[in-house]
């Protein structure tokens, strides 16, 4: 768009504004003139490109060194305890464990479960047998025929 086409449809935008407030509100003849400019100056502001806005970085609820304990981690985001962080952070925050990871700049092995709670279930899994290959069956060996003699 061109910039004489943009001030045309500024006009005109302008114009309906304005005629659309008059028509309903009571406004003096003196103040028209500056009814006029302000809309015409909001709506240029309006149509400007938008200002990036400058993000400050933020701070964690909690020391990283403190987030993590054996019975649960702590979201740096909201300062919440959980044993695991995972489902968390992707219902409530909208991210997964690697971009969490990269906005607080923690290691890639930073758990994202407490500690306490990984090694109970690993215990658990191992008593109920889980993450071995079942032993191989032992067929009995055939008997060896003689010969009556």
């Amino acid at each position: 768009m061109s910039p004489n086409e943009r001030n045309e449809d500024l006009v005109r935008l302008t114009s309906d504004v304005v005629s659309a407030y008059i028509s309903n509100n009571a406004v003096p003849h003196s103040s028209l003139p500056s009814l006029i400019s302000e809309v015409h100056a909001s709506l240029t502001r309006l149509g400007a490109a938008p200002q990036e806005a400058v993000e400050e970085p933020k701070k964690p609820a909690v020391p990283i060194k403190k987030s993590v304990t054996d019975d649960y981690i702590v979201c740096l985001e909201d300062g919440k305890k959980f044993k695991s962080l995972k489902r968390h952070l992707s219902t409530h925050h909208g991210m997964t464990p690697d971009e969490y990871r990269a906005k607080w700049g923690l290691p890639s092995d930073y758990p994202m479960v407490a500690p306490g709670y990984a090694a109970a279930r690993s215990a658990l899994a191992k008593s109920m047998g889980l993450g071995r290959k079942p032993a191989p069956e032992v067929k009995p060996a055939k008997a060896k025929r003689t010969r009556k003699a």
